[in-house]
């Protein structure tokens, strides 16, 4: 298989040319470059991008979530901190979490207007 050009690559795979470019912002499959820039996709590339579509089909992900679990599996300090974070107890109790919600209703109302004097009727 020869290189294909981005055109060529989104008709062999049922991708926008526009999705393909997508797909490689987010690191997902990197094409080559040309010595002129163009994107130049081989087999490797094809196959990933058609083994992505079945993989999104099958699973119901979509482009961004893959790119998430690829920076998780990449990016240590990322993993770390969101598995810290799924991991914490919620610090504050339902009966705390309500009061704030009911202070912040409260701090969300305008303000009252005065009730007329009894004493002027």
């Amino acid at each position: 298989m020869q290189l294909l050009t981005v055109q060529e690559a989104a008709e062999a795979t049922g991708w926008s040319p526009r999705m393909l470019r997508y797909v490689e912002q987010r690191g997902l499959v990197v094409p080559q470059r040309s010595a002129a820039g163009y994107r130049l996709y081989g087999p490797t590339e094809v196959d990933r991008l058609r083994s992505l579509r079945a993989l999104l089909d099958e699973t119901g992900l979509e482009i961004g979530d893959v790119a998430v679990a690829l920076r998780l599996r990449d990016e240590t300090a990322l993993r770390e901190a969101v598995h810290t974070w799924l991991d914490e107890a919620p610090a504050a109790s339902a009966v705390e979490a309500l009061r704030w919600e009911q202070e912040k209703q409260v701090r969300l109302l305008p303000p009252a207007e005065p009730l007329p004097d009894a004493s002027g009727l």
